[in-house]
């Protein structure tokens, strides 16, 4: 079976108003879902991003520059991924159909990770 990247992709504004107890619920849907998927055996590895920007390096004729990211202008982050099995991008989307990521209005980038 192929390992395939799930890339949550979220609007932080979207949660602006979301209370602490609403969060909580929006919190368990996720870990309700991880935990089906690694009671299927199909779930290698997860985890949400944390809430500041990262860096972005970016490398040309032998320098490299470090920036801050992603930009402000930004709608749209990197909030977290999770690694599955499926035997092909079919059953990779099926698999990710009712992630809660979907209901709230976020975007799954798939990927197959290319074993090296």
């Amino acid at each position: 079976m192929a390992k395939f990247m799930l890339l949550l992709h979220d609007r932080p504004a979207a949660f602006a108003d979301v209370s602490p107890e609403q969060m909580q619920k929006v919190i368990e849907k996720y870990m309700a879902w991880g935990k089906k998927l690694r009671e299927a055996g199909v779930m290698h590895a997860s985890n949400k991003l944390a809430d500041e920007p990262g860096k972005v390096l970016k490398g040309k004729d032998g320098k490299l520059r470090v920036t801050d990211g992603p930009y402000s202008e930004t709608k749209e982050v990197l909030g977290g991924y999770y690694i599955i099995e499926a035997s092909d991008y079919d059953q990779a989307v099926e698999r990710t159909r009712d992630c809660p990521h979907l209901e709230f209005g976020g975007t799954i980038e798939v990927r197959q990770v290319d074993m090296m």
